[in-house]
């Protein structure tokens, strides 16, 4: 893999689909079946990777899609 430069940063956009959806965090917690720690944890972005099945009970109980609430934080090319 060649060395392209910067790596872009996998940005949590949760609160904002929570918000879209008028759901409390501790009721998406308990959907998913985690502790409401963990998904401040993930809230927050402070997390290195999620299984593939929390993030798809995630978006069952939100009604999205994962790129719904990940994003890609690309940096200038020039920084």
């Amino acid at each position: 893999m060649n060395d392209t430069g910067p790596v872009p940063d996998i940005v949590v956009t949760l609160d904002v689909m929570l918000a879209r959806r008028k759901m409390k965090a501790k009721d998406l917690a308990a959907f998913v079946g985690i502790t409401e720690a963990n998904l401040s944890l993930l809230r927050s972005g402070k997390v290195k990777g999620v299984r593939f099945e929390t993030l798809a009970r995630i978006c069952a109980a939100l009604e999205c899609r994962p790129g719904d609430i990940l994003d890609l934080d690309v940096p200038d090319p020039g920084s």
